[in-house]
């Protein structure tokens, strides 16, 4: 980088997500299956979710899709296969901002 030129500005994840903005829809598009998630031994969805939709409350799931991130993760290490998940109807859910 030559003298005079501006230094490119480093932003961090968390930066970035505070400026998501989200349009909810009323219908959920995770359904989680509680019988299955009470059977799960080690639960990585309450660890694994960036967003943290999944919250360990007295040995049981609770599970909030509003501020879900959209990225599937949760779909993908779920061991009991106790989460189906779906995009948001077209418009709905998060809208991400980066700038």
């Amino acid at each position: 980088m030559s003298t005079g030129e501006a230094k490119p500005k480093l932003i961090r994840v968390e930066d970035l997500l505070q400026r998501t903005v989200y349009d909810v829809d009323h219908r959920a598009h995770i359904v989680v299956d509680s019988e299955k998630c009470a059977k799960c031994p080690k639960k990585p969805c309450t660890y694994l979710c960036p967003a943290s939709c999944y919250v360990l409350v007295d040995d049981r799931i609770v599970f909030s899709y509003e501020g879900c991130l959209e990225c599937g993760t949760c779909r993908v290490i779920c061991p009991m296969d106790a989460i189906s998940w779906n995009f948001p109807v077209s418009g709905k859910g998060v809208q991400y901002r980066f700038s």
